[in-house]
């Protein structure tokens, strides 16, 4: 009985491989036919491929970096995206001249092989520089001589957007310390040594987060420079408070003018 029962079991099924290729029906021999086409394809034409693919990448990288502005220089104040003043950016720039109004400051743009050529359509060398003046800072004379001595002709420095003032940028400019790895803030360091004075940051709300995180940043630097009486702190001598007392007295200019005529 138990070999009936062995013999009477249904024997599984087997497929042989033309059974399936039947099977798939022509759509999915016409799919395996494209793509064995596009296969030998790219593998008779490396080369080419890898081109195309080069190329739409360099393609990519140029449309990001229009639509961002990462290699555009800029040669106005006005050409600078709002954006970049509201985030803050901060721009690479040379420097050319330190005058009364401020810095004068050629942008130099991120630079970026092959593609920066490409993108490169102004060729007007003579543009003038961009007016930088030093965000919350009212620099003395002392001051402004100061700057002219550190900040050498084409010298590098780094300008974070604060605001911007029709042809004038309000920037806290920053300057690579010789030998460290750190960088020197010049908004800061005129103030700490008593070459300037803190001063209303123009262009942003007094009651902005910004203003009042810039302020106490700036307001820091000069109280290091009161309690340490360097520069405009300085307080003079008791020889001297005590010259200066007696040239200022009436009696004396009054005496000084008797003997002048006698």
């Amino acid at each position: 009985m138990r070999r009936e029962n062995v013999n009477n079991m249904p024997e599984p099924s087997r497929e042989t491989e033309t059974d399936r290729r039947q099977q798939r029906g022509p759509g999915n021999q016409s799919t395996h036919n494209v793509v064995s086409v596009v296969s030998q394809f790219a593998d008779d034409n490396l080369t080419l491929v890898r081109n195309i693919s080069t190329g739409l990448a360099i393609a990519g990288v140029i449309v990001i970096a229009r639509s961002i502005k990462l290699i555009t220089k800029f040669q106005a104040v006005h050409e600078i995206p709002a954006r970049f003043i509201e985030r803050n950016v901060s721009l690479r720039g040379k420097v050319h001249s330190i005058t009364e109004r401020g810095l004068e400051v050629e942008h130099v743009p991120i630079y970026v092989p092959v593609i920066s050529p490409l993108l490169s359509k102004q060729k007007d060398v003579s543009a003038p520089p961009l007016l930088v003046h030093l965000a919350g800072v009212e620099l003395t004379p002392e001051g402004r001589a100061w700057l002219q001595e550190n900040l050498a002709p084409a010298q590098i420095v780094w300008l974070k957007l604060i605001s911007r003032e029709d042809d004038r940028l309000n920037c806290l400019v920053s300057q690579s310390r010789q030998g460290s790895l750190w960088s020197c803030c010049l908004n800061e360091e005129v103030l700490r040594l008593g070459l300037a004075r803190t001063a209303p940051v123009d262009g942003v709300l007094p009651d902005s987060h910004l203003y009042w995180r810039l302020h106490k940043r700036l307001h820091r630097a000069e109280v290091k420079a009161e309690r340490k009486g360097r520069g405009l702190w300085k307080e003079d001598s008791l020889w001297e408070r005590a010259s200066k007392a007696v040239r200022d007295n009436a009696l004396f200019s009054l005496m000084r003018r008797i003997f002048k005529r006698t």
